[in-house]
């Protein structure tokens, strides 16, 4: 069984929810406290064992792949002013992995967006991470989900609980829990934001994959769904009766950084790591209570 090396992160939106503020910055590169939220997504796909990260951006996101590549004047700058720790975050996120970028010249869907890395990933499994979606967790969400496939040797997808209410917002998936682990589901229903009274459960798919190749075929031959775009979900679902599919119930917090209310909580979760920042949070906030 290959390993899994390589990772593909769509980040062609628009970012509409964050306007004005994303009319000339990709919400990509709006910061989590001092880093851009697409940082902590490559990140956690190094910590994970994640070599090479391919990046699927849209006109207007150049800034996210110079973020990944050297800067030499301001290095040196730093370096002539004795600023070796702002230095190193500053190389930091050129060393993480290699980064490669190819552009999704229309917004045909997230499944669209896949389709588009498919000559850098080949023949080899791989992860997906979806920026809006990150993950503060002991171990990473996406080692998690590499961990079931080297034990199966079949795609997984990374699951939570949600509300019922909030069904509408995700894909849905439903199927029995595996003896040994009752955090694998062999998902039998995979259903796109379905209505309250359609959804088979409450158990959301979220930004993190791993899948086999063979997804690629899929993709080819799924038809525009919601949105007229091409579903990764309804790819997915064609896999249930072919390759299968399985759930991972992660370990861990997930914030929806695509939201405003879900990228501010995130900054403070991340806000809470830096000891001398969060007691200044907690100050203004005592202060106004």
């Amino acid at each position: 069984m290959k390993p899994v090396r390589k990772a593909i992160v769509p980040a062609a939106g628009m970012g509409t929810r964050f306007l004005p503020a994303t009319k000339a910055i990709p919400k990509e590169m709006l910061p989590i406290v001092n880093k851009p939220s697409i940082q902590l997504i490559v990140e956690e796909a190094a910590a994970s064992g994640i070599e090479d990260v391919i990046l699927v951006t849209g006109r207007g996101k150049t800034d996210i792949v110079d973020h990944f590549d050297a800067h030499p004047s301001l290095e040196d700058s730093l370096r002539r002013a004795g600023k070796e720790a702002l230095l190193q975050e500053v190389v930091r996120p050129s060393k993480l992995v290699r980064i490669s970028c190819v552009r999704q010249q229309r917004p045909l869907g997230l499944g669209h967006a896949i389709l588009c890395a498919q000559h850098l990933i080949g023949d080899e499994p791989f992860a997906v991470f979806l920026p809006d979606d990150l993950v503060d967790a002991p171990r990473p969400c996406a080692r998690q989900l590499m961990d079931v496939w080297e034990r199966t040797g079949k795609s997984v997808v990374a699951l939570m609980e949600v509300p019922r209410e909030d069904v509408a917002n995700y894909g849905i998936a439903a199927g029995p829990r595996a003896a040994d682990d009752d955090r694998i589901v062999t998902i039998e229903t995979l259903i796109e934001k379905p209505r309250i009274d359609e959804a088979p459960s409450t158990l959301a798919v979220v930004g993190r994959y791993v899948l086999d190749p063979a997804i690629f075929q899929h993709l080819r031959h799924t038809n525009p769904g919601r949105g007229d775009e091409i579903q990764l979900t309804d790819a997915l679902a064609r896999m249930l009766g072919h390759e299968g599919l399985l759930g991972w119930l992660f370990e861990g917090e997930r914030f929806d950084a695509g939201d405003v209310a879900g990228y501010l909580l995130a900054n403070l979760n991340w806000a809470r790591k830096q000891p001398r920042l969060w007691r200044t949070v907690q100050a203004w906030v005592a202060a106004r209570s």
